[in-house]
Formats: C-alpha cells, sequence, structure tokens
C-alpha cells in the first residue's frame, strides 16, 4: 500500500518538476527580435521583480519572527524549521511564474505578429504552466515529504500544520501586497488616461502604463498562484489530519489525499501533452484541457481505489469535487462573461450611477448558485461517507488537477501584458486585435479562477475548521451560548474589515499615482504629443512603495485577532469566530470578484462598439465602473479566501500549543 502511494507521489512530483523546467527552458530558449517590444518587456520584468524582491523581504521578516515564536511556543524548533520550508516554497512559486510571465509576454506579441492567433495562445498558455505545475509541485513535494518522514512522530500534526501556515502567511501578504500595487497603478492610469485625457489604455504617452502591466504580473500571476498554492496546501493537510484522526495511521487512508493529488498532478501534465496535438479555438482548448485532466484523474483514481480496497463510498466526494469545480466555474463564466455583461453596459448608457448599480446586483446575484451548490455537496459528501474526512476529500479533489486549473488561470495576465506591449511597440492594429482577443478569455478564465479559488477556499477552510474542533474537543457550538454568539459577530465582521482596509489602501495609492501622472503631463515637455518621456520608474516606486507600505496591517489583524479571541472568550468563542468568518468571507468573496468581472467585461464590451463605442458617455461611465471593480475582484475579494483559511490554520495551532 505504502509503495504504491509513494512511488505514484515520487513519480508526479518529478513529472511537475520536469514540466517546470521545460517549459522555462522552451521560453529562455526562444529570442525575441523586436527590440523596442523586448526593450518594453525587460522594464516590466525589472519593475516585478524589483517588487517582488522587496516583497519577499519584507515577508521574510515577519516569517523570522514568527517562525521563532512557534519554537519557542512548541518548544520543538522542527515545527519551525517545516514553517519556513512552507513559507520558502510558496516564494519560489512565486519567483518562478513571475520569470514566466515577464518572458512569455513578449514572446505572445511577438507571436501574435508572426505567427497568428494559436501561436500567441500557446505562448501564453505555456507561459501560465510555469506556475500552475510549480504550484502542485511545491505543494505535494513539501506536505509528501512531512508525511513519509514524520507520520509516526508524535509532532506529526504540528509539524503539518505548521508547513501549511508557513504557506497561507506568504499568499495573504503576497496576495494583499500584489492586488493594492496592480490596482493602484490601473486605476490610477485609466483615470487619467482614459477619463481625463482621452487616450488609449496602454498608450506608452501615459506614465503609469508600466507599472499597470507590472501589476499584472505581481498581482494576478504571484499573487493568485501564492492563493492557489495555500489552498493546495491546506486541502491536504486538513484532509490528512482528518483521516488520522478517523482512522488511526491507517495507511491505506492517511495516504488518499495524497494519492489524489499524486494522480492529479499526472493528469495535468497528461491534458498540457494533449493540448499540444489540440488544434482548437483558445477557449475549446482552455475547456478541453482542463475536461482531458479531470476524466484522467478520476479514471485513475476509480481503479486505485478498486484495487487497494477502499469503499466506493469515498469516491463520491472525489466526484463531486471535481464536478462542483467545473460548475462553478460555468456560474462564475455566465454571470462575468454572459447576458449580465451586456445588461451592465446597456445600464452605462444612463451614466456611471446606473452602472455600478447594476453591476452590484450582478455579484450579490452570483453567490447564489455557487454557495447552495456548495451546501448541497458538502450535505452529500458527509452523509454519503458519514464523516468530516468525505467532506475534505471534495476540497483535495476539486484541488487536484491545479496543475492545469492554474495554468489556465495564469495564462490571463500574461495575455494582458501581451495586448500592452503591443500598444506600446506600435505593432500593427490586427497584432492588438488578436492580444485583445485572447485577454478577453483570459478576463473570464480569470473570473473562472477566482470562482473556483473561493469555492477551494470555502472547503479547505471548512476542513481546517473541523480539524480544529477535532483537536479541540468541540463537539458542537451552541449558538444560544452568548460566548459563541460573540465570537460569530466579531469573526463575521473580520472579512469587512479588511476589505476595508485593503480598498482604502488601493484608493489612498491610486490617488498618488493619480497625482503623478498629472503632474508628468503637465511638467514633462511634449509628453502629450509623443514626442516626451515619461517617467515609467517613479510610478513604479509609488506602486510599490503604497502596496509594501499597506499591506502590513491587515497581516497583523489577521494573525493577531484569533490569539485574542482564543485567549480571552475560549474555545468554543474561537469556533463561533471561524464560522463567522467563513460564511461571510466567502459570500462578500464572491460578490467582489463577479461584480469586478463584469464592471471589468461590460467596458470591454462597449469597447468593441457595443452602446456607442470609445470615447462615449457610456464608455467613461463603463470606466469608472471598473475602477470600483478592480479592487473588488484584485484586491480585496482574493485577500478573503486567504483570510479565512490563515485564520482557521492559526486557530488548529492555538490547539496544538496548548
Amino acid at each position: 500500500m505504502m509503495n504504491i502511494a509513494l512511488i505514484a507521489g515520487v513519480g508526479a512530483v518529478v513529472a511537475g518538476f520536469t514540466v517546470v523546467a521545460l517549459l522555462l527552458a522552451k521560453l529562455r530558449a526562444t529570442r525575441v527580435t523586436h527590440e523596442k517590444a523586448q526593450k518594453i518587456a525587460d522594464a516590466i520584468s525589472q519593475g516585478a521583480m524589483t517588487f517582488l524582491r522587496e516583497e519577499y523581504r519584507i515577508i521574510a521578516i515577519v516569517v523570522a519572527i514568527v517562525a521563532v515564536l512557534l519554537g519557542f511556543a512548541f518548544g520543538n524548533w522542527l515545527t519551525s524549521v517545516m514553517f519556513i520550508i512552507g513559507a520558502a516554497f510558496s516564494m519560489i512559486t512565486g519567483y518562478l511564474g513571475m520569470r514566466a510571465a515577464t518572458i512569455a509576454n513578449v514572446q505572445t506579441t511577438v507571436n501574435a505578429s508572426e505567427k497568428g492567433e494559436h501561436a500567441a495562445f500557446m505562448s501564453a498558455f505555456f507561459g501560465g504552466g510555469v506556475m500552475g505545475f510549480a504550484v502542485a509541485a511545491f505543494g505535494l513535494c513539501g506536505v509528501g515529504a512531512i508525511f513519509y518522514n514524520f507520520l509516526t512522530d508524535d509532532n506529526f500534526v504540528q509539524l503539518l500544520t505548521c508547513f501549511s501556515l508557513g504557506a497561507s502567511l506568504v499568499a495573504f501578504f503576497a496576495r494583499v501586497g500584489g492586488g493594492i500595487f496592480t490596482k493602484s497603478a490601473d486605476v490610477g492610469a485609466d483615470l487619467v488616461g482614459k477619463i481625463e485625457i482621452g487616450i488609449p489604455e496602454d498608450d506608452p504617452r501615459n506614465p503609469a502604463v508600466i507599472a499597470d502591466n507590472v501589476g499584472d504580473c505581481v498581482g494576478d500571476t504571484a499573487g493568485m498562484g501564492a492563493d492557489i498554492y495555500e489552498s493546495y496546501v491546506g486541502a491536504l493537510v486538513s484532509s490528512i489530519i482528518l483521516a488520522t484522526n478517523t482512522y488511526g495511521f491507517d495507511m491505506m487512508y492517511a495516504s488518499l489525499p495524497l494519492v489524489l493529488a499524486s494522480f492529479g498532478l499526472g493528469a495535468s501534465v497528461l491534458a498540457l501533452i494533449s493540448s499540444l496535438f489540440m488544434r482548437l479555438q483558445p477557449g475549446a482548448m482552455l475547456h478541453m484541457s482542463t475536461y482531458v485532466a479531470i476524466g484522467a484523474f478520476l479514471i485513475s483514481t476509480y481503479f486505485y481505489i478498486m484495487h487497494v480496497g477502499i469503499s466506493l463510498q469515498l469516491f463520491a466526494p472525489i466526484i463531486l469535487g471535481c464536478f462542483a469545480g467545473l460548475l462553478i466555474g460555468k456560474v462564475t463564466e455566465y454571470y462575468t462573461g454572459g447576458k449580465p455583461v451586456y445588461n451592465v453596459a446597456d445600464s452605462s448608457e444612463t451614466g456611471a450611477a446606473t452602472n455600478i448599480i447594476y453591476g452590484f446586483s450582478v455579484g450579490m446575484e452570483s453567490t447564489v448558485i455557487p454557495v447552495v451548490l456548495l451546501a448541497l455537496v458538502i450535505l452529500a459528501a458527509f452523509n454519503i461517507t458519514g464523516g468530516l474526512f468525505g467532506v475534505s476529500l471534495v476540497a483535495v479533489a476539486m484541488l487536484s488537477t491545479v496543475g492545469i486549473t492554474m495554468t489556465v488561470d495564469a495564462y490571463g495576465p500574461i495575455a494582458d501584458n501581451a495586448g500592452g506591449i503591443a500598444e506600446m511597440a506600435g505593432f500593427d492594429p490586427s497584432v492588438r486585435k488578436i492580444t485583445d482577443k485572447l485577454d478577453a478569455l483570459g478576463n473570464t478564465t480569470a473570473a473562472m479562477g477566482k470562482g473556483f479559488a473561493i469555492g477551494s477556499a470555502l472547503l479547505t477552510s471548512l476542513a481546517m475548521f473541523s480539524a480544529y474542533a477535532q483537536e479541540a474537543g468541540l463537539l458542537t457550538l451552541d449558538l444560544l451560548d452568548p460566548v459563541v454568539m460573540v465570537g460569530m459577530f466579531i469573526g463575521g465582521v473580520m472579512p469587512f474589515l479588511i476589505s476595508a482596509l485593503t480598498m482604502r489602501s488601493v484608493g489612498d495609492a491610486a490617488l498618488e499615482m493619480v497625482k503623478e501622472v498629472r503632474r508628468q503631463f503637465k511638467t514633462i515637455p511634449g509628453l502629450m504629443e509623443g514626442t516626451g518621456q515619461p517617467d515609467y520608474a517613479r510610478c513604479i516606486e509609488i506602486s510599490t512603495k503604497a502596496s509594501l507600505r499597506e499591506m502590513v496591517l491587515p497581516g497583523l489583524i489577521t494573525i493577531t485577532v484569533p490569539v485574542i479571541v482564543w485567549y480571552t472568550l475560549g474555545v468554543s468563542a474561537l469556533g463561533g469566530f471561524l464560522a463567522g468568518a467563513t460564511v461571510v468571507g466567502v459570500l462578500l468573496a464572491l460578490m467582489m470578484a463577479n461584480a469586478g468581472g463584469v464592471w471589468d467585461n461590460a467596458k470591454k464590451l462597449i469597447e468593441t462598439g457595443y452602446a456607442g463605442g470609445k470615447g462615449s458617455d457610456a464608455h467613461k461611465a463603463a470606466v469608472t465602473g471598473d475602477t470600483v471593480g478592480d479592487p473588488f475582484k484584485d484586491t480585496s475579494g482574493p485577500a478573503l479566501n486567504i483570510l479565512i483559511k490563515l485564520m482557521a490554520v492559526i486557530s488548529l495551532l492555538l490547539v496544538l500549543i496548548k
């Protein structure tokens, strides 16, 4: 039994790292001969790496402090080592994904010019694959190494949880910091460039345009990668803990989450290889890759379960997890790419107010189906399997093919950057038409990715909360107990507090950006005429300093509030706290992600000529709506996914320390 699981795990990890190495080698081997495009890409890469270096420096300080505290709290410095490794793997994953994105963006532009749409799409797709497979390979490698080396250790659960905490802590700072950077630059560039000056998006005369493209890399690539990596690790860790609590150290069940992750990574590799032989339209290819991965994963899992003699009851939540992820993606695709987009665009004809009102209503409505669906899946998994371990398998199954699903998501920012480079480098309009088409598809896949991330966050948080309850001996939560109720209210207000802080941070940073862009247009001779040279570096510096400054307070609040609740109100109150934070956090995150997505795509729809096209009053209203939606979908909303999981991991650690 152990041999099969171990061989599958080692084979999957080796395959994952091999894919990452091959994709990076392919990207590095491709030379770009268009000098101006390469110069712009180098500026984006330099800005992205400068930000990442400064962000990681701050994160490293926080990680070092927390590692010391964990060592003293547990009296076991191995827990600190596991925490540091969990954090380091997340940071390495972000770095690799960022490097790939900043290489692939210009290759996508040039391929669109020289070889056409399919070649451009494949460049972006393979660039996203580095992030996708790095997430899966590093996550499985870390959790698997702890499992097989320390399973019989008395501190096994502590070691696993500390590794997960490292992933969660880095993810929160990366998501918040990257989100503030990207949206302060984006909002600042749009408000002055599109509305005040009336120049196109990604116009090289706009001083904030390079910072905007850097933001796509640091927020939507590195930030999203850290988010999904954290979910992936958290799902595996919580499921393994629940398995050992339910079945003891029966290797057949304890190793099942790792086996699922191994098969999922292998299926993702198969899906990536199959994409080499597909000659489909980009949208169809993205969907087909996902279907191939899920199909291969389910088939291999079924035969494994039959071979080792695990009850087929546990195969049911695995099926539910796969299809729940697909359905949530489809619902998100409808609300951010279907009829609601046309409705929001139509509402823009009467001004920004009606655009914002309608977008809000779409975001609120979009929460209903995913939440009901997830609730039914949780109920079904629990009743079929008779326990919480079955529910945790839903989360593991949903995230098992993260190699390909993250590839699909990371493709979007690369396509977006490619369009910016095409505009700034002066390529033929036909090139921008191709990149815009790929970018529009990327907006939909990004929205689907956010829906997927939120769904997996709910399931992972629930599994982690279940592990907390079991370790704490908390069998029930009495809602009539005032202590529990107080905990629920405190937990419920946390997503609003963190959202308020991050939204305000984007607003403050965007204000600085607007002032700087206005200053440059007024003081740099010939800038508007295209003969002057904007100071791109100054705008990158503004976004970098603002994001690094503003990400600290939300992080400190998220870490300290669960500790305060635990030591002042007790175990039941902290249980209520987690319940309140999870329910409110998921609803708010869904609303923000989908409202932001529909505002963005409504603006892009108008820019194609609908409802008056570019420069019309409807377009100006839609741009305003989009600037509201940007921090919704790319800063505050995504931060909530990590918020609820990070607080659950901290709560579990508090039980283990006590």
